[in-house]
């Protein structure tokens, strides 16, 4: 899904603002980093967690024994209190800042977040010399 696509699925979610935040890919898409993300990831509250599990939402434990629940037929994935560094609002949404999706990138590992961690240090870096080329007011 595109931005627009991710925008619109986020507004639809029947939670407060405050109990979720955008992470991953979801969250490289509306910084402006990725064009397209396939899922919806977010990390949430222990309270949005603990409604989840009463709504009768199944779940699964991890390892640590935080709750990843899976909803509207796998495209959204919710992890309880899975978060670095801070939330930052990026277009009216709540998103995992910059410095925490770096360390979340580097704590997976995994092949596609190290091609991501590429994309992120090239997107500070243009952006880093865009400021650079502005003319002061």
């Amino acid at each position: 899904m595109n931005r627009q696509e991710l925008m619109e699925k986020l507004a639809a979610l029947p939670f407060p603002k405050n109990d979720y935040w955008l992470i991953t890919g979801g969250a490289m898409v509306l910084y402006g980093m990725k064009p397209k993300t396939h899922d919806i990831d977010l990390g949430c509250t222990k309270a949005l967690a603990d409604r989840l599990e009463a709504e009768g939402h199944s779940f699964v434990r991890l390892e640590d024994g935080r709750r990843k629940f899976v909803l509207n037929a796998g495209e959204v994935e919710l992890f309880e209190a899975w978060l670095y560094d801070r939330v930052e609002t990026v277009e009216g949404f709540p998103v995992i800042s910059i410095p925490g999706l770096i360390q979340m990138k580097e704590t997976l590992g995994r092949p596609k977040d190290f091609a991501d961690l590429v994309r992120i240090r090239d997107y500070l870096q243009s952006n880093a010399n865009h400021a650079k080329e502005e003319p002061v007011p």
